[in-house]
């Protein structure tokens, strides 16, 4: 905003997009999206929808202390921002219980080596972000009905990402905002805009658009299921995570070392790798 241009062009109408777009708004700027996809056909529509500040965009050896205090701001930003949004229509955001269930001790966790050939990710979220989490609550055996003997639960903000992705569409749009569908094959492309000063939210498209490898994907594929409403709360269990999506129950395995589908970038359904996740979790609610 500070050259003086107020005609602004943002590629890509995934989450990032959008919000680039609503903050140009909001800042006094006219706006115009362009894309190939919208939603619900963009790959922030794949996410699992939970806040976490602990992301898997950082490497630990590039979480220099400038890196990570500029994280902290970003994080706690955020996690103020999308407070204002509970309780609007739809849900957009809201908070669930989150459990961990284990087989051992909670206070005999067992973490993978990680691999010599791949850095550890960043744990910013123990390291200077802890009070925005909530505090964990441990259940014993005899305590619970599961079938295991160990429950943690905490709480955890999450997106109902179709309804959090119509609200930014309409907002948008409301406020005077223009999409044009259009695919960019180069950079080269984006010189047939009028506009200026773009905004690059192509997220994994610039992996293609701009030859840029370092855009990785760093986890596996999601198992759907038909949408329960009255099942609001996640768990975790012998490396699977289970997530209420209002749109469709999610299933993800996640490996022993966080690196599972790191790199990976087939969108080949695995239909036995989904069944195991359904089934491990499952397991769970077996009857005694």
């Amino acid at each position: 905003m500070a050259t003086g241009e107020r005609d602004v062009a943002v590629v890509g109408c995934g989450a990032l997009g959008l919000t680039s777009a609503l903050l140009l708004q909001r800042s006094g700027a006219t706006v115009t999206i362009y894309a190939k996809d919208l939603p619900p056909n963009v790959r922030s529509s794949l996410a699992t929808g939970v806040w976490s500040p602990d992301s898997r965009v950082c490497l630990e050896p590039y979480a220099t202390p400038e890196f990570t205090r500029v994280w902290e701001t970003m994080a706690r930003q955020s996690f103020r921002t999308y407070q204002t949004l509970l309780g609007l229509p739809g849900n957009p955001v809201e908070f669930i219980d989150s459990y961990v269930a284990t087989d051992r001790p909670l206070g005999a966790r067992r973490d993978a080596a990680p691999r010599s050939d791949r850095p550890p990710f960043a744990e910013l979220e123990r390291s200077q972000l802890g009070d925005l989490m909530t505090r964990e609550e441990e259940f014993g055996p005899g305590t619970h009905s599961l079938r295991v003997p160990y429950l943690r639960r905490s709480t955890t903000m999450m997106f109902n990402l179709t309804s959090y992705a119509r609200m930014l569409m309409s907002d948008f749009l409301a406020n005077g905002g223009h999409i044009e569908v259009t695919e960019f094959h180069s950079p080269a492309d984006f010189a047939r805009l009028r506009q200026k000063t773009v905004i690059n939210a192509t997220g994994y498209g610039a992996r293609a658009l701009f030859g840029d490898n370092s855009i990785t994907p760093v986890r596996g594929q999601l198992a759907r299921m038909i949408p329960q409403p009255e099942v609001n709360y996640s768990l975790y269990y012998k490396t699977v995570y289970f997530v209420p999506r209002r749109d469709g129950l999610v299933f993800q395995a996640t490996g022993e070392d966080d690196y599972y589908g790191f790199d990976d970038d087939t969108t080949r359904p695995d239909r036995a790798e989904a069944e195991l996740a359904v089934r491990t979790i499952a397991e769970l609610f077996a009857p005694g």
